[in-house]
C-alpha cells in the first residue's frame, strides 16, 4: 500500500494509486448545499488535501472521483475558474513579507485575466481578479484560502505586527463580500480562528465548520474508516512489532486517536502519525515531532496560567471557538492547535471541558514543558527523572525529596513571575513528567496542589504549601484524611508534606511520615 506522507495534492494522490480515505460525500454535500465555509483543525490534520480535493471537483475532473462516494451524486462535473491562496510558505517577520505573498498570488491570477492600472491596494486589485475571472469564463469564481491564519501566528507576541497583519487579512477578505455575486464558492482554512470582530468582521456570510457535528469528521480518520482501509496494513504493522492484532489496535487508538471537535461525537485519529506509522512499522511521536508549540508556551507563560487547571477549567463555545481571548486565557489558542481537546460538555451549562487527545500529545507536551517551567535552564535530558522515578519504585522517599530539593536549590529563576504560581506550575511539571513512568492523581484542594502517586508496592501523598511550613502540610493531609482510601492497601504509605519559600525560591522544608 502506497501512503500520502507528505503529499497533499489530490490528483497525485489518485492517479499515482496513493491510497485515499474518502471524505468526498462530505465534500459534496458542502457544495451543494452552501457557498462560503471556514475550517479550522490542528497541522498537518488534511487541510490542505481537502481544498486540493474542492480544487479537482471544481476543475471538472470527474476521472479523478471514479469509485468514490461524490461519483454516484455528482452529475454535471462543470469547470469553474478557481483561485487558490496558499499562505504556508512564507516566512512572516515583516509587514512586507504578508504583501509580498499577496502580490505574488496576484501576479499570477492578473496574468491569466488581466488587471486594472487604477486597481492599487491588493484588496481591489483582488476584487478585479474574480470580476474579470467571471467575465473572462461566464462561470463564478472558486476561492481557496489555504492557512489564512499562518502570518497571524507567526506575529504572535509582536502586538504591533499582529495588527498590520489583520487590517490587511480584514481589507483582503473583504473582498468576498463585495463580489459575492461573482462567486460560487469559497472555502477558508486555518489553525486557528481569530474572531469575527477582526479578521472576519465583513464576512457574515462565512459558515465555520470547526465544530458543527456532522463535519467534524471531514479531516482525521475515524475508527470505522482505519478498519475499512487499513486493516490488512495494521496486521503487518502488528506483525513487525511483535503484537497481535487487537493489541495493535488498541495501541493505535492509545496513541494516536482521541481528537474531539464537538462533544457527543466520533473522534477522530491524527492522520500523519497514524500514516507514517502504518508505513515505517514504527511507533513515534511523529506529529509531535515535526513542530515546536514554543508560541503556545510563550502564551501560557505570558499569561500566569495555572498548568493543573488545563483540564479542569470549563469554557462556553464562544471562547473556545475564538483565540481573540489568549492573552487572558490561552486554552482555546491550545485547543485548536490540536494539543488539547474536549473531553466532556455539560449539558446545563452549556461548558465544554478539554483534557489531551492521546498518548502522543500527551507525553510530547509534558516534556515540551520541562525546560520552561523546572527551575533551571538546562535541558530537559538533565532532569534527574530516572533517578526520581528509582527513588520513587523502591520506597526511597528520602532521596526522592533530595533530588527535588536539589533541583530548586540550583535553579535559576529569571524566568519567574509570580513566584507561588511558578513553584505550582514547577510541580505540575515535574510530577506530571513523572507520571509518565508512574501512576499519578492530581487534586485541587483550596487552590493548593495535592498530589497521590502510587506503585507496585508504595503508595505517596504529597502536599505542598508555600511561605507555610511542611507541619502545616502534614497536618492538612491528616485532617482531610487523604490517606484513609488507603487503610486496608497492604502497600507502604508515605505522607510527605513540602514548604516552598518565595524569599529563598527554595524548598525550604519538608518531612516525610510513613506506615507499613
Amino acid at each position: 500500500m502506497k501512503y500520502p506522507i507528505g503529499i497533499q495534492n489530490f490528483e497525485r494522490i489518485r492517479r499515482e494509486g496513493y491510497v485515499y480515505v474518502d471524505k468526498t460525500a462530505l465534500v459534496y454535500k458542502l457544495v451543494s448545499e452552501g457557498s462560503y465555509y471556514f475550517l479550522s483543525r490542528p497541522r498537518r490534520f488534511g487541510k490542505s488535501l481537502l481544498l486540493s480535493t474542492f480544487e479537482a471537483y471544481f476543475q471538472g475532473k470527474k476521472e479523478l472521483f471514479e469509485g468514490l462516494a461524490i461519483a454516484e451524486k455528482e452529475t454535471e462535473w462543470k469547470e469553474y475558474p478557481i483561485l487558490h491562496l496558499d499562505l504556508n510558505t512564507e516566512k512572516y517577520d515583516s509587514p512586507e513579507a504578508l504583501d509580498r505573498q499577496l502580490n505574488t498570488h496576484l501576479k499570477i491570477w492578473e496574468e491569466l485575466f488581466g488587471s486594472e492600472s487604477y486597481e492599487e491596494s491588493l484588496s481591489a486589485r483582488f476584487q478585479g481578479v474574480i470580476r474579470r475571472a467571471y467575465g473572462k469564463t461566464g462561470r463564478q469564481v472558486v476561492i481557496l484560502v489555504d492557512e489564512y491564519d499562518k502570518p497571524l501566528l507567526q506575529a504572535i507576541g509582536n502586538e504591533d505586527l499582529q495588527s498590520e497583519y489583520r487590517s490587511t487579512l480584514k481589507a483582503f477578505y473583504g473582498a468576498l463580500k463585495s463580489c459575492d455575486r461573482y462567486i460560487k464558492f469559497a472555502f477558508l482554512t486555518g489553525v486557528t480562528k481569530f474572531g469575527r470582530v477582526s479578521v472576519f468582521s465583513d464576512l457574515n456570510n462565512l459558515i465555520d465548520l470547526s465544530m458543527l457535528p456532522q463535519f467534524t469528521t471531514i479531516c482525521g480518520i475515524t475508527e470505522e474508516e482505519l478498519h475499512e482501509n487499513f486493516d490488512a496494513s495494521v496486521a503487518e504493522l502488528a506483525k513487525a512489532n511483535g503484537m497481535d492484532v487487537s493489541e495493535c489496535y488498541e495501541r493505535l487508538k492509545e496513541d494516536f486517536d482521541g481528537y474531539h471537535f464537538d462533544a457527543g461525537v466520533p473522534g477522530v485519529y491524527n492522520p500523519f502519525s497514524l500514516l507514517n506509522t502504518l508505513s515505517y512499522s514504527v511507533f513515534r511521536d511523529y506529529w509531535f515531532e515535526t513542530g515546536t508549540p514554543s508560541f503556545l508556551v510563550r502564551q501560557l507563560q505570558k499569561t500566569d496560567y495555572p498548568l493543573d487547571q488545563m483540564t479542569e477549567d470549563e469554557l462556553y463555545a464562544d471562547t473556545l471557538n475564538s483565540i481573540d481571548v489568549m492573552d487572558e486565557n490561552p486554552l482555546p489558542l491550545l485547543y485548536q492547535s490540536g494539543y488539547l481537546t474536549i473531553k466532556d460538555y455539560d449539558t446545563r451549562f452549556k461548558t465544554y471541558r478539554l483534557g489531551f487527545p492521546n498518548r502522543e500529545v500527551r507525553e510530547g507536551f509534558i516534556k515540551y514543558l520541562v525546560p520552561f517551567y523546572t527551575p533551571r535552564k538546562t535541558d530537559k535530558s538533565q532532569l534527574p527523572v530516572s533517578v526520581m522515578v528509582k527513588c520513587v519504585e523502591t520506597g526511597n522517599a528520602d532521596g526522592f525529596m533530595r533530588q527535588l530539593e536539589t533541583l530548586f536549590a540550583k535553579g535559576d529563576y529569571q524566568i519567574m513571575g509570580d513566584r507561588e504560581l511558578y513553584f505550582q506550575n514547577a510541580m505540575y511539571v515535574i510530577f506530571m513528567l513523572l507520571g509518565l513512568y508512574v501512576d499519578v492523581e492530581r487534586h485541587t484542594t483550596d487552590g493548593r496542589m495535592d498530589i497521590l502517586l502510587q506503585t507496585k508496592d508504595y503508595v505517596y501523598i504529597f502536599e505542598l504549601k508555600i511561605d507555610q511550613s511542611a507541619d502545616a502540610a502534614l497536618q492538612q493531609i491528616e485532617e482531610k484524611q487523604y490517606a484513609a482510601p488507603f487503610a486496608d492497601d497492604p502497600r507502604k504509605l508515605f505522607k510527605i508534606g513540602m514548604n516552598f519559600s518565595t524569599e529563598t525560591k527554595r524548598i525550604d522544608d519538608w518531612k516525610i511520615v510513613h506506615s507499613s
